[in-house]
């Protein structure tokens, strides 16, 4: 592109955080930047004929193409920014070739770790992090750290635990106490294993250690810290919300990065889909449905931001309005912030489904999502507006990716269904046991958190729950036992 077309081409970015990778005539990547608006920080570099710096004159007047890909936060954007510029190396990020001039964060070797920022990597023992372009939005992601997963902050050697007051910033909660003897070893070195997870963007492991907590922490009545790991986990959706299966981008011929911007040229979509969203619906002959969301994230999937629906509003076999309300009550919660945004949204299905997804996504006012069906006997590629289908070859990356996340959301729309038929017969066994009501069948769910938790207990720890005693509790055991069998 000629410089006034790109002008006219940046016009178009959204004014949201992101990542921007500028490309010479080669097609080579050159420069990769980040921005709190992708819109106004790429117009800028459009906006003066002469610039102070030659090296800068020198890439605007080498760029011939710009891809963008949206994310959620600053945060999120310098996380990824950094992986690519380590992945493809552009001649006009200089500065960050130049590893020892920038930050890195550091988990100290002690026997109670710190985090520190430093500008030197050194063979010391410690976990080092990084390189990071720019020190200040390191701290704000310790400030993340420091409120959700604090560390010690003090320099001073911990020997032997002492009986001693803390200080003040334990009764923040922003420290451990681990000076005062107010935390094992062993919970110190979890919660830093916690923190490397989350500084190296493996949100969705984190997330599901951290979901085992809160369930613990449910079960024991311990309603505060279940509270607080709760909002832990919000915090790392908002912030960090990385791939499941493989830390870093691949590197080959074949790379996803690759296939995501072949993506975007396939379907004309305005940004690389670096965020996918996929939709499938399954009932039992009209009874359980469910309505599913998966999301792939640079091509993999996070399973800890799949989201299940079981539908209300829909009687019988409707697919095609269970599609609409299952997209209608994911994307509410996307508008109230609880919940990421994708750049595109693939439903499994032809035409008809992708009208229903279409109107749910007008009705709620979301107008910038790029919505695409995919219909399963002839792999054929929908979208909104155009009469045909778009046919690709069955060896087209593109379409494999497809495939796999409409086969991803497949799957886990008939789990999800066999799980709430499966809770639903428990659930109406329990309460067929003479003496046992609703009331009671909650109380005891409440209590110990499952059915099939209270399957594996013993008559007598049934017996000691509220109103149960020993003769309610062999009647429970063998009615639910029979069901298993």
């Amino acid at each position: 592109m000629t410089k006034d077309e790109l002008i006219k081409f940046v016009k178009g970015f959204p004014d949201r955080p992101g990542v921007y990778l500028m490309r010479d005539a080669a097609g080579e990547i050159i420069y990769v930047g980040k921005a709190k608006s992708l819109k106004k920080r790429v117009s800028s570099y459009f906006r003066h004929s002469n610039f102070a710096s030659p090296r800068l004159r020198k890439l605007v007047d080498t760029i011939r193409d710009i891809s963008t890909m949206r994310t959620e936060s600053e945060i999120e954007a310098l996380i990824l920014e950094n992986r690519l510029i380590k992945l493809y190396q552009p001649f006009f990020n200089v500065d960050l070739k130049m590893n020892e001039r920038y930050a890195y964060i550091k988990i100290t070797p002690e026997k109670y770790p710190r985090i520190v920022v430093t500008r030197v990597k050194s063979d010391d023992g410690g976990v080092y992090i990084g390189p990071y372009v720019r020190v200040q939005e390191v701290r704000a992601l310790l400030r993340l750290v420091e409120r959700y997963l604090p560390l010690r902050s003090c320099s001073k050697e911990i020997t032997k635990q002492s009986n001693g007051r803390p200080c003040m910033k334990y009764s923040l909660g922003r420290c451990l106490g681990p000076c005062c003897g107010l935390c094992s070893e062993n919970d110190y070195r979890d919660r830093v294993a916690d923190v490397v997870l989350l500084l190296q963007g493996q949100g969705a492991e984190l997330t599901e250690r951290l979901r085992k907590r809160m369930d613990k922490a449910a079960r024991e009545l311990k309603f505060e810290e279940a509270a607080h790991l709760r909002d832990t986990i919000r915090a790392i959706w908002r912030v960090s919300r990385q791939q499941h299966t493989t830390p870093d981008i691949p590197v080959g011929k074949d790379n996803f990065w690759e296939v995501l911007t072949s993506m975007q040229t396939t379907f004309e979509l305005p940004i690389i889909p670096w965020r996918i969203d996929g939709f499938d619906i399954s009932h039992s002959a009209g009874n359980f449905t469910v309505g599913v969301a998966v999301v792939f994230e640079q091509g993999y999937p996070n399973p800890s931001l799949y989201r299940k629906f079981n539908i209300r509003t829909v009687e019988g076999i409707d697919d095609f309005r269970s599609m609409k309300e299952t997209l209608t009550r994911r994307y509410a919660k996307c508008i109230k912030g609880e919940e990421p945004l994708p750049q595109l949204i693939l439903i499994d299905g032809g035409p008809v489904q992708l009208d229903f997804a279409m109107q749910a996504l007008e009705e709620l006012g979301i107008r910038n999502i790029s919505v695409i069906s995919l219909a399963k006997e002839f792999e054929e590629v929908y979208m909104p507006g155009k009469k045909e289908p778009i046919r690709l070859d069955r060896t087209d990356p593109v379409l494999r990716l497809l495939q796999h996340v409409r086969d991803e959301s497949h799957r886990f729309a008939i789990t999800s269904n066999r799980v709430r038929r499966a809770a639903s017969m428990k659930r109406s066994k329990i309460e067929e046991v003479p003496g046992i009501g609703k009331s009671k069948a909650a109380m005891l769910i409440t209590k110990f958190g499952s059915v099939k938790a209270i399957m594996e207990l013993t008559e007598e720890e049934l017996a000691a729950a509220p109103g149960i005693g020993k003769a309610l509790a062999k009647r429970i055991l063998a009615k639910l036992n029979t069901e298993e069998a």
